[in-house]
């Protein structure tokens, strides 16, 4: 089973990340690609208690449409009500996600993770979407981040909605299902977990091979609408080999116009994490918010 390694963050190094992103905020001015939409629609509270907390924020789960979800909320909402919306491992390397918090962006979860970005997995999102946005005011365009299987559902959903997307940071992704869990490459893939890719999608092996809805088929809808994207990855990863993945896609993306930046991670293997994580913070700040 393909699941990052446990490599987390301890209270000081969040603290100190959060702390740097909010300076960037108040020193760099008016973000310089932001894409979020103005709509008239007026914040609303969750009406319930928080569930519990993360990293000392307030945490709402609740169940829409059979599935999971978690929206975590700033103790200070910035303008427009921004937010980030985490597409898999939601407690792997959080420290991204916690300093965006405390520049005032919400945090949103679903777990999906077992439908491979499959056209299931996107009505999900959609049904989230809706409920953030019309139901509670949150802005039209988040922030979303992935690590590696996530990468599936994060893409497949902002290709399906580019105008509802503000960037993609995306840690050691899968852009294709026959890299992993297929392991039609150089990868091992993983019998069990390419089954259940087939399920989600309806497919039979053959027909999945000749599929063309992946991430990296499906990048035109992105680079027509200006939607920035920066990746992390190592080129030394067995498990999610970069050519079939990372590299295939930001090579198609900047021949379609497209603005990637990908952040190459030495000596890293399948490793989500990138180390200082300012560069990505701010990204995701500029981005992000309006």
């Amino acid at each position: 089973m393909l699941t990052p390694l446990p490599q987390r963050c301890d209270v000081a190094t969040v603290r100190r990340v959060a702390t740097v992103v909010v300076c960037l905020g108040l020193t760099l001015g008016a973000p310089s690609c932001a894409r979020f939409v103005r709509h008239d629609r007026p914040y609303v509270p969750f009406a319930t208690s928080p569930s519990s907390t993360w990293h000392g924020y307030a945490r709402h789960d609740f169940v829409i449409r059979g599935r999971g979800c978690t929206v975590v909320t700033p103790q200070q909402i910035a303008e427009g009500v921004p937010w980030v919306w985490r597409a898999s491992f939601f407690d792997q390397r959080p420290e991204v996600e916690v300093a965006l918090l405390e520049a005032g962006f919400h945090v949103v979860y679903v777990d999906v993770l077992d439908l491979c970005g499959s056209p299931d997995a996107v009505a999900q999102w959609d049904a989230v979407y809706d409920l953030l946005t019309q139901g509670h005011g949150f802005s039209a365009r988040p922030a979303l981040t992935a690590i590696s299987r996530g990468g599936l559902i994060a893409y497949n959903w902002a290709t399906a909605h580019p105008d509802r997307v503000a960037c993609i940071f995306a840690d050691i992704p899968v852009c294709d299902f026959k890299s992993w869990p297929g392991g039609y490459g150089r990868g091992p893939g993983d019998a069990e977990e390419w089954r259940r890719c087939l399920r989600a999608y309806g497919l039979d092996e053959a027909s999945a091979l000749r599929f063309g809805g992946n991430p990296v088929d499906g990048l035109a809808p992105l680079a027509a609408a200006g939607v920035p994207l920066l990746h992390a990855h190592a080129r030394a990863d067995p498990l999610v080999p970069f050519d079939e993945n990372t590299g295939i896609l930001a090579e198609r993306y900047r021949a379609l116009g497209g603005d990637i930046t990908v952040l190459e991670k030495p000596g890293a293997g399948h490793a989500p994490g990138v180390d200082p994580p300012e560069q990505v913070i701010e990204f995701l700040r500029r981005c992000g918010a309006g």
